[in-house]
């Protein structure tokens, strides 16, 4: 195909492709599905190889947040039966991240939900990040707090955090159909105190809200033009519970398109398969590997992934390896730009950052688990099917046997899944 070659040639050569060609990556055929992602694939072998990054959510705050979010479990109303628990002591949290570690994990993403830290909650988490890298030589800690006011931002670099992520979630345009109580210009403006402050940004989607073609591509747009070093791309796990609980519209041909259109449009970023995986790509998801380079590791916020030997085994049956915690997860320009801006992940000064997704942000908002607890948005309800399109929606029926609530880990009494 000529649009395939031409995004793959534009993706090695790092030049933004045209609306139309991103566009045209979403509409492509289930016939053509293994040429976009052979052609993605080549994009991502130049910038990461066959690594991939294992990622490990702490949930810090469970639940209780003051945020309106319609597609997370842990927004004001939520009636979906998640875990609920206060802040985690920093040994608490240290302990939680050790077994992600134990894993395979090199980067540790601690979620925090409510709309944003408090100061006092800047110095508890910086706590748990000195806890966590006194046990763990070399881990990145990537924070997920909320939006961030004024200082906050140094104050954790200075803790020690690598990174800090805060989703867009979904297109501008769509965003007040989806939160009331922030909007996606405070989104865009923690990201950029993110950046400003010397962290490497993380901030990512959710798709499956019943958004738009257009909108998922106005959203991975805006993400390239805000710079992230890491995109997660989370798919909606609808809880019961929720007002977007309804909303099975993924099929894992569509997700695998949204991969490959993120990957061209952010050629060498780290792309991470987030939150919903399991649930939307199923036995898909070692395909997805050919296009992203970055995954979570067994559990998310408040939801259960598949077992992580599970996704060690998936890793090495499709032909990639685990990133060591040595390596550079970014290509060496991004490195050494990060380094140039005072950053740098874990403890290698050029050590460009991957990302975390959990997803969450503004609050519970961002955070990378697609709807099952802060997670991208979509927004407004879907356009009614056109015929052409029944197929596919009977194909993807309701599956709620899929969404898992998480019982273990972190806030329970029960050993964690990494």
């Amino acid at each position: 195909m000529d649009l395939l070659n031409t995004l793959v040639e534009k993706g090695l050569r790092r030049e933004l492709p045209t609306r139309e060609e991103a566009l045209a990556v979403l509409a492509t055929s289930d016939d053509e599905l293994l040429d976009v992602v052979a052609a993605a694939g080549k994009v991502r072998r130049q910038w990461f190889g066959r690594r991939v990054k294992l990622n490990y959510l702490v949930n810090l705050k469970s639940g209780l947040c003051p945020e309106d979010c319609s597609y997370c479990s842990q927004r004001l109303g939520s009636k979906a039966e998640i875990l609920k628990y206060t802040w985690l002591k920093p040994d608490e949290a240290s302990q939680a991240a050790a077994a992600g570690v134990a894993g395979g994990a090199k980067r540790v993403c601690l979620v925090a939900s409510g709309r944003g830290p408090t100061d006092r909650d800047v110095e508890r988490v910086g706590r748990t990040i000195e806890a966590i890298k006194e046990q763990n030589e070399g881990i990145e800690v990537c924070a997920c707090l909320g939006l961030l006011s004024d200082g906050q931002a140094e104050r954790l670099r200075d803790a020690g955090a690598d990174a800090y992520n805060h989703n867009l979630n979904t297109s501008e345009a769509t965003y007040e159909g989806i939160t009331k109580t922030h909007t996606y210009a405070d989104r865009v403006d923690t990201v950029q105190k993110a950046h400003a402050a010397g962290l490497s940004a993380c901030s990512g989607l959710i798709a499956g809200m019943g958004e738009t073609d257009e909108d998922l591509v106005d959203v991975v747009y805006a993400l390239r033009e805000l710079d992230s070093d890491s995109v997660p791309v989370n798919f909606l796990i609808p809880f019961e519970g929720t007002p977007l609980a309804k909303e099975w519209n993924l099929t894992p041909q569509r997700c695998l398109r949204i991969l490959a259109m993120v990957r061209f449009v952010c050629p060498d970023v780290e792309v991470r398969i987030a939150g919903g995986r399991e649930v939307h790509l199923r036995s898909m998801q070692p395909l997805a590997l050919n296009i992203a380079n970055s995954i979570f590791l067994g559990d998310y916020l408040t939801s259960e992934g598949q077992a992580g030997q599970a996704d060690l085994d998936m890793i090495a049956d499709a032909g990639f390896e685990v990133e060591g915690a040595g390596t550079t997860t970014l290509p060496k320009h991004r490195a050494d730009a990060l380094a140039a801006a005072g950053g740098g992940c874990g403890s290698q000064a050029a050590a460009g950052c991957g990302s975390d997704s959990s997803a969450e942000g503004a609050g519970c908002g961002s955070h990378a688990e697609a709807g099952g607890g802060c997670g991208p948005c979509g927004g407004h309800a879907p356009a009614a099917p056109e015929p052409a399109e029944t197929a596919e929606a009977a194909a993807n029926q309701a599956r709620t046997d899929l969404v898992a609530v998480r019982r273990r880990g972190a806030g329970t009494d029960l050993a964690p899944n990494a």
